[in-house]
């Protein structure tokens, strides 16, 4: 069970170790786009580092990355590097984020409109990936600026914290997805392909159904088809939540909107943001790709 204690820094366990917290958000009224990815480093002295996305109109506004950067302690109360800041309002509850770069910033409100999804369990937190944490699907509000223009947000978003040793000899790509709907309702996916794996088929996924009550689906099916580049382009969802299947699998189709790629040495993580359709609701999300070069 995920309890406020697991709002504090995990403990490191072993070498690669990571311990980040993830904030998203998507406003189809303004087309305004972003995330903030803030890890902490256990260390002497200590480390965080952070890596910034804003999208308006489909293009880049402001993309930024720290680095590694000395702080006084590991505490997610308050974490900051570079222009990007986060802090804990209320634990599993509340929390509120700023961003100040060249080309935008803002200043946002993420407020959790359910419990947590204990998304690092089964056999993906056993995986090569090692991942465990949670998701929660949030309701953000606030301002966002992009050049000299500011506009006020109302819309979903998703919160998550995830920790572990992945070993990247043994793992070709991870994917992290979520889809946030109209009616406060969304869905969570992460997914790792083994080394040698031949496609989609051979992922250990796991996923919930976000709501006021989390669901776990017993059998995520997640299509993805890339551009030229590499780059996410379209995505297919097919969810049986129940094992026996008797009322059939939620289908849903996303698009992409927008995205970027960051080079990370031996790794590439290509970001995107899609508009999504399921089953008569209509959302948007985030998609993130990470896989070795």
């Amino acid at each position: 069970m995920i309890g406020p204690e697991h709002e504090t820094p995990r403990p490191a366990a072993g070498e690669g170790f990571g311990d980040a917290v993830t904030y998203a958000f998507g406003d189809p009224a303004t087309d305004i786009y972003g995330s903030v990815r803030l890890g902490l480093l256990d260390g002497t002295p200590p480390r965080a580092t952070s890596i910034v996305l804003l999208f308006h109109a489909g293009e880049v506004a402001d993309v930024s990355s720290s680095g590694a950067v000395d702080v006084a302690q590991l505490d997610w109360t308050r974490v900051a590097a570079g222009d990007a800041v986060a802090e804990i309002v209320e634990p599993l509850r509340s929390w509120r984020v700023t961003h100040d770069g060249d080309g935008g910033g803002f200043e946002l409100g993420f407020e959790a409109l359910g419990p947590p999804a204990e998304v690092g369990q089964g056999e993906i937190a056993s995986s090569a990936a090692a991942i465990n944490g949670y998701e929660q699907l949030c309701r953000v509000r606030g301002t966002v600026r992009v050049g000299e223009r500011s506009w006020k947000v109302d819309c979903l978003g998703q919160r998550g914290h995830t920790w572990g040793t992945p070993d990247w000899q043994r793992i070709e790509l991870s994917r992290t997805l979520g889809v946030w709907l109209d009616d406060e309702f969304g869905v969570a996916l992460s997914s790792v392909r083994p080394r040698g794996a031949a496609g989609h088929e051979e992922e250990v996924v796991s996923a919930f159904l976000l709501d006021a009550d989390p669901v776990a689906i017993d059998d995520p099916r997640l299509s993805t088809a890339l551009d030229a580049s590499g780059r996410q382009l379209r995505a297919g969802l097919e969810l049986w939540v129940d094992e026996e299947g008797e009322e059939g699998p939620l289908r849903g189709a996303g698009q992409a909107l927008c995205g970027t790629t960051f080079d990370l040495g031996e790794l590439r993580l290509d970001c995107s943001f899609f508009t999504w359709q399921m089953e008569g609701r209509r959302g948007v999300g985030r998609y993130d790709l990470l896989q070795r070069r």
